[in-house]
C-alpha cells in the first residue's frame, strides 16, 4: 500500500486580501505522478506556491510525509525534500549554466551528482560554460528542474515545464519524467499541455475557481474525455 508523500486537506490561500484557494483538497503518493488541470486563473501555481509556504497567507494542512508544515518557513519545507521548479525558471544571467547548476544548497542526501545530471540532460554538458540565459527556452528548462535534482529533493513541484518548447524538447522532458518516476521520485505537475501530461500522470486533478472540483485515475481517462473537455477545452 502506497503512503502518502504529500496530504493537502482544506487550503485556503490569499495574495493580500485576493482568496484565491477555496478548501484544496488532494494527496500524492510516494513515486506517484499527478497533474493538477485547470484554465488560466484556477489555483493550479497558487496551490503549488502554497505547498512551498511562497503565498501570502494559508491555513488548513500541508503534510509532507506525515509532518504538518503549515506554519513552517518555506527553507525548512524543501528541507523536507521538496522542490520547486516556478514557471519563470529563475536562471541567473550573470552565471554559467554549470554555475547555475550548483547554486541550490544541498537539502537531503542522495541528490544528484553533476556528472549523472549531465548523463541525463548532455545539452547541458556542452553548455555547461554559457551564460544561463544564453542557453535556449528548452535549455533554461532541462537546467531549471536539473537544479532541483542536485539538492536530494524527492518530491517535485513543476509548474507548466512544458510551454513554449520545442516539441523534440518537451518529448525530452517527457522521458526525464519516466526516468525520474522510475528513480522513486514524486511528482506534482501543473501542464496547460495536456497531450504532454495524459501519458505520464497516475492521477488528475482538475481545478476551478481554487478548489479541485473532479479527480481520476488515468486508466479513467477516457471515460472523463467529455468533463474534460467542459473544464479545460481539450
Amino acid at each position: 500500500m502506497a503512503r502518502p508523500f504529500l496530504e493537502v486537506s482544506d487550503l485556503h490561500g490569499w495574495y493580500g486580501e485576493s482568496h484565491v484557494l477555496h478548501g484544496v483538497n488532494f494527496d500524492v503518493n510516494e513515486g506517484e505522478v499527478v497533474t493538477l488541470l485547470g484554465r488560466n486563473g484556477a489555483g493550479r501555481t497558487s496551490t503549488m506556491r502554497a505547498i512551498m509556504g511562497l503565498i501570502g497567507a494559508r491555513k488548513g494542512s500541508i503534510k509532507v510525509r506525515g509532518i504538518e508544515t503549515i506554519g513552517m518557513p518555506t527553507h525548512r519545507i524543501a528541507r523536507l525534500g521538496l522542490g520547486y521548479c516556478p514557471e519563470e525558471r529563475g536562471i541567473f544571467s550573470s552565471l554559467s549554466a554549470e554555475e547555475n547548476l550548483l547554486l541550490p544548497p544541498t537539502l537531503a542526501a542522495g541528490g544528484m551528482t553533476v556528472e549523472q545530471i549531465y548523463a541525463m540532460f548532455p545539452n547541458l554538458r556542452e553548455r555547461a560554460g554559457s551564460q544561463g540565459t544564453r542557453l535556449s527556452g528548452g535549455e533554461q528548462q532541462m537546467l531549471a528542474v536539473a537544479r532541483i535534482l542536485r539538492t536530494g529533493a524527492k518530491l517535485l513541484l513543476l509548474d507548466e515545464i512544458s510551454e513554449g518548447l520545442a516539441p523534440v524538447i518537451v518529448q525530452a522532458l517527457a522521458t526525464m519524467i519516466r526516468t525520474l518516476r522510475a528513480s522513486g521520485y514524486t511528482i506534482v505537475m501543473v501542464e496547460q499541455n495536456f497531450r504532454f501530461a495524459a501519458p505520464l500522470a497516475d492521477r488528475f486533478f482538475v481545478m476551478e475557481h481554487g478548489r479541485i472540483v473532479q479527480q481520476f485515475a488515468r486508466s479513467e481517462l477516457a471515460a472523463n474525455m467529455e468533463m474534460l473537455h467542459e473544464f479545460l477545452g481539450v
